[in-house]
């Protein structure tokens, strides 16, 4: 079955704990945490995310998805480790040269995290092929990074599939995660080819029933 990673970037403050709670009953696989810095992508929200981040931590046992959308990508690993998260994903697109994408994951690995590598909707594919082996988590982004409520670009499904078959065809057991734009209309299609995990956040969180939407997305 398909898992679901809750985006909180659009929980209102002063509803968010009864928010967490309420996403915890519902059933989602993991919390979403959207860490933006307002240098690799336009808005900023790193004070607000880890502030979320670590309220779940007091409160809750299910996992945290930590994606880095950030320049500075050290620095906030080491802001995240504390936290214990069960991936933190970084950008292919915020690292210097390939080089730095190795170092980076293998530090995160080293301190017992399940690392994540993500590209952005202009990004080949093939262009992370090398990582993989060494990855937990792939993250295709099917909307650009910076902001919710996007609608799925189209053409980031081809990339699901070609990656799909690329992990068959070499026998590597990296998850794929799929994040943007993500609906009821649309789950079915990203199940199908490949995608093993979805972050979903405005059809959740806005919707009247968590519980109700989560298993609608889980049924495909």
């Amino acid at each position: 079955m398909i898992e679901i990673s809750t985006s909180i970037l659009n929980v209102a403050e002063q509803n968010a704990m009864k928010t967490f709670y309420d996403l915890e009953v519902a059933k989602t696989d993991y919390y979403h945490i959207d860490v933006m810095d307002g240098k690799f992508v336009e808005k900023n929200t790193s004070d607000l995310m880890y502030s979320y981040a670590s309220s779940i931590k007091q409160m809750s046992n299910l996992p945290l998805d930590v994606h880095l959308m950030v320049s500075d990508i050290k620095e906030y690993v080491d802001k995240y480790i504390p936290l214990s998260p069960h991936f933190i994903t970084i950008h292919y697109e915020a690292c210097k040269n390939k080089q730095e994408v190795k170092e980076i994951l293998e530090y995160i690995k080293k301190n017992n995290i399940m690392c994540g590598l993500s590209i952005k909707p202009g990004t080949k594919v093939e262009e992370i092929y090398e990582f993989l082996p060494n990855l937990s988590l792939f993250l295709v982004m099917t909307v650009e990074p910076g902001k919710g409520g996007q609608k799925l670009i189209p053409q980031t499904i081809e990339k699901i599939s070609k990656l799909k078959k690329y992990l068959y065809e070499n026998n590597l057991e990296t998850y794929i995660e799929a994040d943007g734009g993500i609906n009821i209309e649309n789950v079915n299609i990203l199940k199908e080819v490949g995608a093993d995990i979805l972050v979903v956040g405005s059809c959740i969180i806005n919707s009247a029933d968590y519980k109700k939407t989560i298993q609608e997305l889980k049924k495909y």
